[in-house]
């Protein structure tokens, strides 16, 4: 039994994302999936590690799941569970308008974000760093209650590695997305749980511009990292709200130490949605 691809969700350096379903029977209950299919020349002991780091990150609402997979032959299959409405980047621009007229936006965005940063401390407990955490590489089912990160390709697992220098990525400008990556990086080939927080930051901007491009004056890599090395910034979002500008702002500190941690962030997003339900009841919204 083979999936059949319906439509396509995105397309990475790696893989292709597709919406499918069984033509027969089903995959552990399910009959319509999201189906990653690896491009040719990806090496299956690459496939076999996103697998084991996607199974060590089993039964998180806000992680699309893993169901199935197939490493013994190309094109490597990685079967995940169903989304609704593919990535969270073609969602927001698919619904500018409308959600730009909603006087709820920033409410909406803000349950979103703490979705994803829900995420983001369940890899932080299982010691795996994203590598990739991008508005591309979270996925829809409801907005903006099931929101989930995806693409664990550059994923690490930490408890596995020696070092937290990255020795695979010495061409930066070949190998990882520029844009969503921390001066450290640049500067000492080092990423860790601090480079995914400051990834964060880059998605909370993305999410307030609906899906702009990071830096989108600058065309070049070498004039990103030069950017980022230099230490400028997203410029602020406009209606972005002070609490989500200021959660921005700390995940692009520097140097990393003082960025805030995500369980300190999911914190920081209750307190904020707080404040909106007591706003609510109080105004009888």
């Amino acid at each position: 039994k083979s999936p059949l691809m319906e439509f396509m969700i995105k397309a990475g350096k790696e893989g292709v994302f597709y919406q499918a379903r069984m033509t027969r029977g089903t995959c552990k209950g399910h009959n319509m999936f999201t189906c990653k299919i690896t491009k040719e020349g990806v090496r299956p002991k690459h496939v076999d590690t996103e697998v084991s780091i996607m199974r060590k990150l089993v039964h998180h609402k806000n992680i699309l799941q893993l169901l199935d997979w197939n490493t013994t032959e190309e094109p490597y299959i990685l079967i995940m569970e169903y989304v609704s409405y593919g990535t969270l980047r073609t969602f927001l621009q698919t619904n500018r308008v409308n959600l730009s007229a909603d006087p709820e936006l920033q409410s909406l965005l803000t349950i979103a974000s703490y979705h994803i940063a829900l995420a983001m401390q369940h890899l932080r407990s299982k010691m795996i760093v994203h590598c990739d955490l991008a508005l591309r590489n979270i996925m829809v089912n409801k907005f903006p209650w099931e929101v989930k990160v995806a693409e664990f390709g550059l994923a690490r697992d930490f408890t596995r590695m020696t070092s937290r220098r990255s020795s695979r990525w010495r061409n930066p400008q070949q190998r990882v997305p520029l844009r969503w990556y921390p001066p450290e990086y640049f500067k000492n080939n080092y990423y860790s749980f601090k480079g995914d927080v400051w990834a964060f930051g880059i998605v909370l901007w993305e999410m307030q511009t609906f899906g702009t491009l990071p830096y989108p004056n600058l065309e070049t890599s070498e004039a990103v990292v030069y950017h980022i090395c230099i230490g400028h910034k997203n410029t602020n979002p406009d209606g972005c709200r002070p609490e989500i500008l200021h959660i921005m702002r700390d995940c692009w500190l520097e140097p990393y130490p003082l960025r805030p941690s995500f369980t300190d962030i999911v914190r920081m997003l209750e307190d904020i949605m707080e404040n909106d339900a007591v706003r609510n009841r109080l105004c009888g919204c």
